[in-house]
């Protein structure tokens, strides 16, 4: 991410702004709402290379220290460009998003690409199965039919995230899905609160949009495993998760994203029950919640990290926050007097701070401040993008269902059996003796250069 000096904003930076013109939107009328994000939607690709020669396309650069996003990261802008694509009528980035996500599914079509498998959390995975289920419930354009398909790579994922090696067999954290996917990873034996919770979202949108219960009776237990470790607290707070062996000293950090994650698999498991009165009370105390963490001021925050820094990671979650909440007024419209005058709030802070870069309406990071911080990157651009088309969202219909018009085609068998370390072929004597020439011939290259640049 690029981080300018404080000390040149002062000084020259910010001086300009008043030319260069800020992000302007009049947000109580729809097309000016539009225009703004067709804008920051704009500005957010420009952090994205993999359409471009010699780049990977679906990622953004990194993973640190060779750039400043992780492989999850990716999917979640797409699933950001999804939503705004669908609220704003927008097509124009239809055969870029098609392309980044396909060119990530693997060849066992399940999200789990060789190059990121090995360190592969639940979570990251899960990211990239959102967009996928949301572009089947948005009524994306379907891949050609001997290309995945949007429903059965979320299945896939599913199925690969209820399998036995992926989680807790007895004791206290019996069934909890682990955070990493390997033993050998970091966090193998961490319960958290985001892998569980992602899987509980998508339980309850493949309930809802497959009327297969038997997804919906999982997303259930799930909920179940959250509110009895006290991941989910009866007063609707939302914690980070806890270690194996009993998952008893709770990690109590809160972030937003954890928490709308579960909020809108609550909506849609209260839509898909056709509002029974348990998800209904699960839904308003979640709701309540979040406004009463994560707005303290009515502008949206991140109590976890935002009063000193927070990573790249981090930095992305109110985005999500916004989108996943105007979704949840979608599944429940009761919902909208409680939720969209507070997102209304947190957007023109949003919107206000936009003032930086070049151009002179990049996004920062703090929203509370009321001006621009000197920060800019994906993640920022992503939060502003999904604030806008929160504004919206609710005046547009409901996500899709094989019944409503979801065109998806889907597989209730689809992804691995078991979920295995990907193993590599031993390196034989000759791939030993290609790799020397290669660097013979390297290095004799390089002092070439290096004779040739001396030379005056």
């Amino acid at each position: 991410m690029v981080r300018l000096p404080t000390t040149l904003l002062a000084t020259c930076g910010l001086l300009f702004q008043g030319v260069l013109g800020a992000l302007e939107v009049n947000l109580d009328d729809q097309e000016s709402i539009k225009k703004a994000a067709a804008l920051v939607a704009e500005d957010l690709l420009t952090f994205y290379h993999g359409d471009e020669p010699g780049w990977v396309p679906g990622i953004l650069p990194g993973p640190p220290p060779d750039g400043d996003y992780y492989w999850w990261q990716g999917g979640a802008m797409w699933g950001a460009l999804l939503d705004y694509r669908h609220t704003m009528g927008n097509k124009k980035y239809d055969d870029i998003i098609s392309e980044a996500l396909l060119f990530q599914v693997g060849p066992d079509r399940d999200f789990m690409p060789p190059n990121w498998t090995a360190s592969m959390g639940n979570d990251d995975q899960a990211f990239w199965a959102f967009a996928s289920l949301l572009a089947a419930e948005t009524g994306f354009t379907d891949p050609p039919p001997d290309q995945p398909q949007w429903l059965a790579l979320a299945q896939a994922v599913f199925n690969e995230q209820t399998h036995m090696d992926r989680r807790v067999s007895g004791g206290d954290c019996d069934w909890g899905l682990r955070w990493q996917v390997y033993s050998t990873n970091n966090g193998f034996d961490y319960i958290n609160t985001v892998a569980n919770a992602c899987y509980f979202n998508m339980g309850a949108r493949l309930a809802r949009y497959t009327e297969n219960t038997t997804y919906g009776d999982l997303a259930e237990k799930t909920w179940d495993l959250m509110w009895r470790l006290g991941y989910i607290t009866h007063d609707f707070d939302v914690y980070d998760g806890a270690h194996l062996p009993d998952c008893k000293e709770i990690n109590v950090a809160k972030f937003s994203y954890n928490a709308a994650m579960i909020l809108q698999g609550t909506a849609y498991m209260y839509n898909a029950t056709g509002g029974n009165s348990t998800w209904k009370e699960r839904l308003d105390g979640m709701t309540q919640g979040i406004k009463r963490v994560f707005f303290p001021k009515g502008i949206a925050f991140e109590p976890a990290c935002e009063p000193a820094v927070c990573n790249s990671d981090m930095e992305s979650y109110r985005g999500y926050l916004h989108r996943w909440m105007a979704n949840a007024v979608q599944l429940a419209p009761y919902l909208y007097d409680e939720i969209m005058p507070t997102l209304r709030t947190s957007a023109e802070a949003a919107v206000k701070q936009c003032t930086g870069g070049d151009n002179g309406r990049m996004c920062g990071f703090h929203w509370t401040s009321g001006q621009y911080d000197g920060l800019q990157g994906a993640s920022l651009q992503m939060n502003v993008l999904g604030a806008l088309t929160a504004l919206i969202m609710p005046s547009t219909p409901a996500p899709l269902t094989n019944g409503t018009g979801g065109t998806s085609q889907g597989d209730v068998n689809a992804g691995q059996a078991k979920t295995e370390l990907p193993t590599f072929a031993p390196i034989t004597t000759g791939d030993k003796a290609g790799a020397s020439i290669i660097t013979i011939l390297v290095v004799t290259g390089a002092l070439s250069a290096f004779a040739w640049m001396s030379i005056d």
